[in-house]
């Protein structure tokens, strides 16, 4: 989703939703694939896709609303107070077969999309029979089961479906379940399933891809001294998918200051391995002191 998906579709950022829908309309007709040469058949399709990838956005409300503030979809965009620590900022579907086929990141079918709008997936030969009505739900998991991964059975219009959750999905994305929709009434394909998961996020992290961020609030005096400290991080061991690490904290750390535990954030969706924990440091500094303290204090103004 490298390019604006506003200008995919020649529109402004506030085109209202008739005229997203009447210029996808217009653009995938031009550049669906049966319609072009077939010199020009694989640019075609890059740029159908890259209506359909718009249309699926700019069309759904939230997805949209989401869009235009953090410039892509997925709650893996937010604020940290110490600047971003990196995410993932790939396309806004996931998609997982139900026969274990990891597929990566460019989940949508273009296709479907235009099957959805136009009635019909081509326009070469005749039509053939109406592939089945997809279904969409939001499935809610928990924290751990999104750390560790898990396997469910679930009961949706369709009948019941047993799905694979991979470890380390994230909220907001969608999994997308190939045939496990509605029958076709023609003798088509069923139609797919689409599940967008719902992770509730511990108190004490912001999810940025694979790293976490969490914000530690230590003493003046540890900050002063030094000391050792235990921080939040991910562990795939502990029931809740939390855990503790030791951090180091150097003398004269600074407020702000950011420290990464390498290994300890959400297990990769795609490869091996895990992200980092990104610890930024608050210093907290006492209401109320007693007089010996105060008696302390003013000596190190003096001498310092």
């Amino acid at each position: 989703m490298s390019k604006d998906l506003y200008e995919a579709l020649g529109l402004s950022k506030s085109a209202t939703d008739d005229e997203i829908k009447k210029a996808y309309r217009k653009l995938a007709r031009e550049h669906h694939p049966d319609m072009v040469k077939d010199g020009d058949k694989v640019v075609a399709e890059k740029r159908f896709k890259e209506i359909n990838e718009a249309y699926k956005v700019l069309s759904d409300s939230q997805k949209r609303k989401q869009y235009d503030q953090f410039g892509s979809v997925g709650n893996d965009f937010g604020g940290f107070s110490g600047g971003q620590a990196g995410g993932q900022r790939g396309p806004f579907s996931y998609t997982y077969t139900s026969n274990g086929g990891n597929m990566g990141f460019e989940g949508i079918d273009p296709f479907d999309i235009f099957e959805e709008v136009f009635g019909f997936r081509g326009f070469g030969g005749a039509r053939g029979p109406k592939k089945g009505k997809s279904l969409h739900y939001e499935l809610h998991v928990e924290f751990s089961d999104a750390v560790k991964g898990t396997e469910k059975s679930i009961n949706v219009e369709s009948g019941k479906v047993n799905i694979k959750i991979p470890a380390g999905i994230r909220d907001g994305i969608e999994m997308k379940f190939a045939q496990k929709g509605m029958p076709s009434q023609g003798g088509g394909v069923n139609g797919d399933l689409f599940l967008t998961i719902r992770v509730q996020t511990p108190h004490g992290f912001k999810i940025f891809g694979d790293d976490i961020g969490t914000l530690v609030e230590i003493d003046f005096t540890q900050a002063l001294l030094g000391d050792v400290i235990e921080v939040l991080v991910v562990d795939s061991d502990s029931s809740n998918g939390q855990g503790m690490a030791k951090l180091k904290i150097p003398a004269g750390t600074q407020p702000n200051t950011q420290f990464r535990l390498k290994g300890k954030g959400m297990p990769r969706l795609r490869g091996s391995g895990r992200g980092d924990v990104i610890a930024e440091i608050s210093i907290k500094i006492p209401s109320k002191i007693s007089r010996k303290q105060r008696e302390l204090m003013e000596e190190y103004k003096r001498t310092s």
